[in-house]
């Protein structure tokens, strides 16, 4: 990366795009909803299950322009959803700020282990015990989303939900490739702790990205 490539990726005027498409979001509160997917490269939260660890490495991806990616967004849905790897590890003003100069509404995943940054609608917070939020996201998180792997995650997840706003939803979803085991012991703390709600990745269920 060269210097100027350097500057316009510090000021969110070109970000590292992994891939980005039109599908139906498969996840937490807006699950069934049609929605513009836009993933960017980068994270070092090192998440050992993560199913999209091509994502990691920044360099790997091709920097895009972030007021044209917006406007690419925009022509298909207003609904538009960053995520990642890390999307907070990125200056997101630009990118958001066109979006929404565009009538989208702006949805966010992140582990919150970044600051802030961005016109963001909907924050879904899915921290990582590798990597844990900042303090400032807590209270600003529509939905906490936990990923269930073992049983210690169930403890981890009540230890995130103390930090969260009443009004926050909250979702339990289990590592994909222990569903079988592990939705089940959901399922049991649920009906212990009604406050909370099972996410299940549906999309891929339904065979779509």
């Amino acid at each position: 990366m060269d210097l100027v490539e350097d500057i316009l990726l510090k000021e969110g005027k070109m970000l590292p795009v992994m891939e980005h498409f039109y599908t139906i979001q498969g996840e937490g509160a807006h699950t069934g909803k049609a929605a513009y997917f836009i993933r960017l490269g980068g994270c070092d939260v090192g998440c050992h299950w993560c199913d999209v660890k091509e994502s990691w490495d920044p360099t790997l991806h091709p920097l895009m322009n972030a007021e044209e990616i917006a406007e690419t967004a925009a022509k298909h849905c207003k609904i538009v959803v960053l995520t990642g790897g890390e999307p907070l590890m990125w200056n997101l003003d630009i990118l958001t700020g066109k979006l929404k100069e565009l009538g989208c509404t702006v949805h966010i995943e992140t582990s919150g282990a970044y600051p802030m940054s961005g016109q963001l609608d909907w924050i879904t917070l899915s921290p990582k015990k590798t990597g844990l939020p900042k303090e400032e996201i807590y209270q600003k998180a529509h939905e906490l989303k936990v990923i269930v792997f073992n049983n210690n995650d169930l403890k981890f997840a009540e230890e995130q939900a103390a930090k969260v706003s009443e009004n926050c939803k909250l979702y339990l979803q289990s590592e994909w490739s222990k569903r079988e085991e592990i939705y089940p012991k959901i399922t049991d703390f649920i009906l212990a702790n009604p406050r909370w709600q099972a996410s299940v990745q549906t999309h891929k269920y339904l065979n779509i990205p």
